[in-house]
């Protein structure tokens, strides 16, 4: 048996499946159930607005005003949703390095709330996502 198998419970017969699979495994192993996650369509609809936020806005960081990384943004923006204002680490070689939420385990209604929160985050700062804004 292959060390993992992943199910996604869509219809009965992968239901079936998970259930067989479940029932051959050896004693001592683990089963998790989740609830689905974000799905890519859902993740590649969060880029174009994080994309806007680097284009358009400067942001604090190490005491000057820069455009940040959309990757950035992101470490920002879903900390800013879980409304966390100092989760921080220690940096290896000094430094602070900000922990922000991984959006890939969110669960869907968690992630759609996200991108809610995005859109207005990005309407309260004056950021125009969408090409039809600039008209």
């Amino acid at each position: 048996m292959d060390d993992k198998k992943l199910f996604v419970l869509s219809h009965a017969q992968a239901r079936s499946r998970a259930v067989d699979c479940v029932r051959d495994c050896p004693d001592g192993w683990t089963v998790k159930v989740l609830p689905p996650i974000r799905s890519l369509d859902a993740n590649a609809a969060m880029w174009p607005i994080l994309e806007a936020f680097s284009k358009q806005l400067k942001w604090p960081v190490n005491g000057q005003m820069v455009r940040m990384e959309p990757e950035e943004w992101k470490d920002v923006l879903t900390a800013a949703f879980k409304r966390e204002t100092s989760r921080l680490a220690m940096g290896l070689d000094g430094g602070v390095v900000m922990l922000g939420m991984r959006t890939s385990k969110m669960p869907k209604a968690q992630f759609s709330e996200l991108l809610e929160f995005l859109h207005a985050t990005a309407a309260a700062r004056g950021v125009k996502v969408y090409e039809q804004e600039f008209a």
